[in-house]
């Protein structure tokens, strides 16, 4: 049946979050109601807040969750009410192109697109005050129940913890992935890491897991250096304290560019700017920030004909049902850690002071 249950619905662009009492539907075929155990905060949902990504209003953000299946809709197999879960953003449908081709995760239901905010039947499992509201990436997770597709939801190790796992969600995967799935770092390379939020020093963790003999963290804050370091970054630099454009100095330290860039911050300057600081014929440079809507990029084609080679990274990479479980498997072998990313815990109501710690830097 309909549970009622409180979530933080976003009524409009550039308003806070308003938490109110939402009825969530009972899953229909090929589908799961999930009670969401921890959720992170990601840059892409202040993206939606702030206009930057366009997505129907009213809606229920949040991707990035740990949590335990209430009940199954017909015909679910992969996943039984009690089975702690992680939900999925980048989906794994097992069907379409990118899922069957080895290179590929970014399976085609993904939900982004014209029909964007709504379940692959082309409806929404939440109602408020009488209004259908939307649903974002699939997911849903700032809410205390929400429904996902089935190619949207990995079963993970009933021992595993929720509420640190549940990076593995967004932030973690998707920085960790980009160096160690999509740019397959190798041992004994340089490499520089531009942003240092969570995804950032989830870069950085995979540049240290990977064997890089030399990390550069790179951030306009500060601040962030002394994390950086902790995770395995060699050397720490911010922008602001050269006069010259910071590829030029990346050049200069490394003897003519790193092996490896990453740009995680989600602005096109940094983007060009991560590009021409790899080395000119063999280095590569991943985007892994979510570039802002309706901007462009220019550059000289020069910097791609010598060799170089950009990419771009979603979910770092990973088929994302396969990938997860074997991700939170690997945090409690202690291949990695997690605890450094989390920075603050809160209790889910006080959701605006935890994007107000987000829009800080903090």
């Amino acid at each position: 049946q309909v549970i009622k249950c409180k979530a933080a619905v976003l009524w409009e662009a550039n308003k806070p979050f308003s938490i109110e009492e939402v009825e969530v539907a009972p899953p229909k075929e090929h589908e799961v109601r999930i009670k969401i155990v921890a959720t992170g905060i990601c840059r892409s949902d202040d993206h939606v807040v702030t206009g930057a990504a366009v997505m129907p209003f009213p809606i229920i953000l949040g991707h990035e969750a740990g949590g335990v299946v209430e009940s199954v809709g017909q015909g679910v197999t992969s996943v039984k009410p009690g089975d702690k879960v992680i939900p999925l953003f980048v989906p794994q449908c097992g069907e379409c192109k990118n899922c069957l081709n080895t290179k590929g995760n970014l399976c085609s239901k993904t939900d982004l697109g014209p029909s964007a905010g709504l379940m692959p039947d082309g409806t929404s499992r939440f109602t408020c005050k009488g209004k259908a509201i939307y649903h974002f990436l699939g997911t849903s997770t700032f809410t205390e129940y929400t429904v996902v597709h089935e190619s949207a939801v990995a079963k993970i190790d009933s021992a595993a913890p929720l509420e640190k796992v549940c990076l593995i969600g967004c932030g973690f995967s998707t920085g960790y992935g980009a160096v160690v799935q999509t740019a397959k770092v190798k041992p004994g390379s340089t490499c520089a890491v531009f942003g240092l939020g969570g995804v950032g020093l989830s870069a950085v963790i995979g540049c240290k897991v990977a064997g890089a003999s030399r990390i550069i963290a790179v951030d306009v804050n500060s601040t962030k250096f002394a994390k950086a370091k902790e995770l395995g970054a060699t050397d720490c630099i911010n922008p602001k304290d050269f006069q010259k454009p910071i590829h030029e100095v990346l050049m200069e330290m490394t003897g003519g560019g790193v092996d490896y860039s990453f740009e995680v911050i989600g602005r096109t300057d940094t983007m060009t700017a991560a590009l021409a600081s790899c080395q000119y014929n063999y280095g590569v440079s991943v985007i892994v920030g979510l570039p802002p809507a309706a901007q462009k990029i220019t550059f000289d084609p020069m910097v791609l004909f010598t060799g170089r080679t950009w990419k771009g990274s979603v979910f770092g990479g990973w088929k994302s049902k396969d990938a997860v479980p074997k991700l939170v498997a690997d945090y409690m072998k202690k291949t990695f850690v997690l605890e450094p990313l989390i920075t603050h815990t809160l209790p889910w109501t006080k959701i605006n002071e935890g994007f107000d710690l987000l829009r800080t830097g903090k």
